[in-house]
């Protein structure tokens, strides 16, 4: 076949490329009702058997195309909305997001021990809605034989980090080799928050162990979570920083689905403060997901977690908890702070189906005089509990920090020194 012929009937073949099953009809009718072959400029219309095979060949040209897939790393230690919008960007750059989660041991060697286990670290990189694939126990430096292993084994087209510098003990970049194989691209990081500012926040609520007390008493003291100046000045000398976080309707729309419950859907609700977002929380949200068609979240205001928790709580902010929730792949939509009570006019509003609730939780005793807030729901057979897959709780990721305030410490002060240098030197990068 000549070129010019080729060319002349290249629509014919683009019909069939891009609609496939519409001119597979055409054709097969054509064939049947042995219309002129002439109609279809000139090609012969093969018969059934022989064509059937060769569309497939087209389908498969069509939905065939190899997708971009995109790696990024991570410790993930006390995962927050930074780390998932960090995801959400390096998901955009591609079609498919592969997470390298560092092991315990690298991070240990490179940063200081984490607070959170590999097992729980997994759970919450795996329960954000933008992730594809997880990888365990990455290394921390993108060596030579790991980057090999990304390209050839995982398929990997590019890898992914954030504008803040990585770099190993002894001052090099962990990202040198990607970025010399030319495979490396670069996204905004999310700024007001790191894993290094909550531990701060936790350490500036601690009150100095004195000789003589109970070391073993690694309870939260009682004391305001909000700081004054004086207080957060003295905060950041220890390596802590008060939130700077500035929540803007575009990032909660980033974070969101965008879409509400069909007529006919079985709306779930769950609430309460889903403070330092952890694998019980992850763990919770997805047994709830799986009793309907929707999960509607409710999350506590400040003030009311405070007055059921105490002043030290919460250590994340409103918006803060309720990104940290939207970033769920289990969360189709959330209430920004949610009332305590859930009433019968809160049930007809949002078409609730069912309520739940964890049997694991913080002590919300502080008011023993309240009603149950759960009173409207159970007296119309709508509620019920659910039995928590895993026993972490806020406290108890807080007392780990505590129990280890030195070791924190330490490694606060030293991130300090790297963060103060990250914002000296910092240039906008299109694009969050």
């Amino acid at each position: 076949m000549g070129s010019m012929e080729f060319e002349s009937n290249n629509w014919i073949w683009d019909g069939v490329y891009y609609y496939p099953h519409l001119f597979g009809g055409i054709m097969i009718t054509a064939a049947v009702l042995g219309l002129s072959t002439s109609y279809f400029g000139g090609y012969g219309v093969p018969c059934l058997p022989y064509f059937w095979p060769e569309l497939g060949i087209f389908q498969k040209r069509k939905y065939g195309k190899k997708p971009v897939r995109v790696y990024m790393d991570g410790c993930f230690d006390l995962m927050h909305y930074g780390h998932a919008n960090a995801l959400r960007q390096a998901k955009a750059l591609g079609d498919e997001l592969v997470v390298g989660v560092v092991s315990d041991e690298e991070i240990i060697a490179n940063k200081g021990p984490p607070v959170l286990s590999m097992e729980e670290r997994l759970v919450l990189v795996s329960g954000l809605k933008w992730v594809d694939e997880v990888i365990a126990n990455a290394p921390y430096a993108i060596t030579e034989q790991f980057m090999n292993s990304l390209f050839n084994e995982h398929k990997i087209d590019y890898i992914i980090h954030g504008d803040d510098p990585c770099l190993l003990p002894d001052g090099t970049d962990a990202y040198a080799l990607a970025k010399k194989a030319g495979r490396y691209k670069q996204i905004k990081r999310t700024e007001g928050v790191s894993s290094t500012d909550i531990v701060g926040r936790i350490l500036s609520s601690v009150k100095e162990t004195k000789v003589g007390e109970d070391r073993n008493d690694t309870s939260l003291p009682e004391q305001p979570h909000y700081m004054n100046n004086t207080q957060a000045e003295e905060s950041q000398s220890d390596g802590a920083q008060i939130s700077h976080f500035l929540p803007t309707s575009r990032r909660i729309v980033q974070f969101s689905n965008g879409k509400g419950p069909g007529p006919n859907a079985c709306v779930v609700y769950i609430d309460g403060a889903f403070d330092l977002f952890h694998a019980g929380h992850v763990e919770i949200l997805k047994s709830a997901r799986q009793l309907g068609d929707f999960l509607l979240v409710g999350i506590h205001c400040d003030e009311t977690v405070s007055d059921h928790r105490g002043t030290q709580y919460p250590i994340m902010h409103l918006h803060e908890r309720s990104l940290s929730v939207l970033a769920c792949r289990y969360v189709d939509e959330v209430i920004i702070g949610a009332p305590w009570e859930v009433t019968k006019d809160m049930i007809t509003t949002f078409n609730i189906s069912l309520v739940v609730h964890g049997t694991v939780a913080e002590n919300n005793g502080l008011l023993g005089d309240e009603t149950d807030p759960y009173a409207a729901p159970k007296s119309m057979g709508i509620f019920r509990t659910l039995e928590s897959p895993k026993s972490i709780t806020t406290t108890s990721v807080a007392k780990r920090i505590i129990a280890n305030q030195k070791i924190y410490k330490k490694r606060n002060a030293k991130k300090a020194e790297s963060e103060k240098r990250y914002y000296a030197d910092k240039k906008y990068v299109s694009g969050d």
